[in-house]
Formats: C-alpha cells, sequence, structure tokens
C-alpha cells in the first residue's frame, strides 16, 4: 500500500471510530425500598402499638383487610394521623367472586366490592386487591377465552368506578393450589391492558411467583404501568423473610423493582413460626440488604 493510500485507510479508520456509538453504561436507579405490614404482622395489642413499632422500623405502609372497611376508615385515619405511615393496597375483604356462575354471588360481589373501593379511596389507598376466583369457589366459569373476555368487561367497569374514587383494583396471581385461573404476573398485565383501564392493575406475591420461572422477567413483564403492589414472604413456607434460609433470595426481584423505578410499596403477607419481636426485625434487614445488593 503507497503513502497516499495509507493516510488515506488511516483517516477512515479514524472517522469511523469517531462516529462509533460510545459504550453504554447501565446505571441502576437507587429506587427507595418502601416497607408496608399488613394488620397482623407487627407485634402490639393496639393499632398505635403496632404502628409505634412500624415507625421504629422505618415501615412506612399499612395494608389493612378490606372486610368491614368502611366502618373502619375513622379508626385508622385517627390512629395514622401525624405518623409517618400511608394506607398501601387493601387486602380484599370483599364477599363472592366476579367469575361467579350463581348471578347471587356475583352480586354479592358487585356490592361488597364496590363498598370497599370507595372507603380505599377515603384512606388513600393504591388499590384493593383481588382474585378473580379461588379453586374452592364454585360453580365459577370456566377457563375459556369468553370467560377472560367477559373478566376483561368486569374489570373495565370497576377500574373506572375505582378512578372515580381516586385508587384502583388490583389483581393477584396465585399459584395452581389456589386458583386456576391467573397465575402469572404477565396474564395479570395482560388483563390490565385489555380491560382498557387506567384502574385496573396487577400485582406480584413472591410466595406465589412459584408459577413464574424468573423473578425478575415476572415483574418487567408488568412494568411500571402496571405493577401496583407486591407481597413478600418466605419462599418455602410462607413465614417471615428468613426463616427459610437460602430459599428467602428476592434479589432478582429487587433488581427489576428498581430498573422500573417502582414506586409502590413491597407488604409483608405472612406468619411467623418463632418470636414475632425478632423474626419480624430480622426480616426487614434482609429485604433492605438484599435491595442493597440489587
Amino acid at each position: 500500500m503507497g503513502t497516499a493510500s495509507l493516510a488515506m485507510a488511516t483517516s477512515g479508520a479514524s472517522l469511523l471510530t469517531s462516529c462509533a456509538p460510545a459504550e453504554k453504561k447501565i446505571v441502576t436507579p437507587s429506587t427507595e425500598l418502601r416497607l408496608s405490614f399488613q394488620e397482623g404482622t407487627a407485634p402490639g395489642a393496639s393499632l398505635n402499638e403496632k404502628f409505634d413499632y412500624m415507625e421504629n422500623l422505618g415501615i412506612v405502609g399499612f395494608e389493612p383487610g378490606g372486610w368491614n372497611l368502611a366502618e373502619r376508615v375513622n379508626e385508622f385515619q385517627q390512629a395514622l394521623s401525624g405518623r409517618n405511615i400511608k394506607v398501601s393496597a387493601i387486602c380484599a375483604g370483599f364477599k363472592g367472586f366476579i367469575l361467579a356462575e350463581d348471578p347471587k354471588v356475583k352480586a354479592e360481589f358487585d356490592s361488597t366490592m364496590r363498598d370497599i373501593i370507595a372507603a380505599a379511596g377515603e384512606l388513600g389507598s393504591t388499590g384493593v386487591i383481588m382474585v378473580p376466583a379461588f379453586n374452592s369457589q364454585t360453580p365459577c366459569k370456566p377457563h375459556t377465552l369468553e370467560t377472560r373476555e367477559y373478566l376483561c368487561e368486569q374489570m373495565h367497569e370497576l377500574g373506572e368506578y375505582a378512578l372515580k374514587h381516586n385508587t384502583t383494583v388490583i389483581l393477584e396471581p396465585l399459584n395452581r393450589r389456589e386458583a386456576h385461573y391467573l397465575r402469572l404476573v404477565s396474564d395479570a398485565a395482560a388483563i390490565c391492558r385489555d380491560s382498557k383501564s387506567a384502574g385496573v392493575k396487577c400485582m406480584g406475591d413472591f410466595w406465589h411467583m412459584q408459577e413464574d420461572t424468573n423473578d425478575y422477567a415476572a415483574f418487567l413483564s408488568a412494568g411500571k404501568e402496571y405493577l401496583q403492589h407486591v407481597h413478600v414472604a418466605s419462599r418455602g413456607r410462607r413465614i417471615m423473610p428468613g426463616e427459610d434460609g437460602e430459599l428467602d433470595n428476592y434479589v432478582e426481584g429487587f433488581r427489576a423493582l428498581k430498573q422500573m423505578e417502582y414506586p409502590y410499596y413491597v407488604s409483608f403477607e405472612c406468619g411467623t413460626k418463632g418470636d414475632r419481636n425478632q423474626t419480624v426485625k430480622a426480616a426487614v434487614e434482609l429485604l433492605r440488604a438484599q435491595w442493597e445488593q440489587a
């Protein structure tokens, strides 16, 4: 190669190098882990004792059950006044179920669910958790395309009603031992999408997510648009995180939540086999350590 040709080749190589895109650095956003407790999680004989315990641990969310919620709105509002704890999601509590074939059972669901949604709105809750049907709830509509279309229509109505009350409804997938319908986070997210209402959201539960092949992919399949709540428990016996040893690894799921800048709560839904005063604190420390690791 001559001198001129060599100069041109070198110049061309430099030009190509200068036009090449710079290597992108992957930065994981530092999203805050917002932990929430259900009413039975913290030790304490009264709500105020439980909330004192929670504040001392830095717990910022409270997930009450939906049963009789309308009559407890004032009680919760007073107990939470002046505290750094907000109501996260509402855990079910309605009668009947949305896929009931018996019109009376379905009507009971419609009435009680709407009462809970209205109360959830008063409390500033992120949404009301619901399962379309447990295996024990019969007679139930069959698992068909027609049933899915029916569920989407019904969820649209519920979602629009929830929006009027400044809250949402949150679909919870379960494992196959508890429910034949809606077992994957991605399936729940697809129902949210096809319901065509901004008031329909979904959640993931680390214990139920044995149906999903990967925690990271499961949460990302719902994404920030649909994922509104997360439940956590130990992954073997559904007790406090950490009580099942090495099984209790949440890092991959947490990594997805951090990457999508998940702004809602990770809420305890579990019992304990040990001394609650010790196991609850240890579980909180474990989750915070794994969040940092993620």
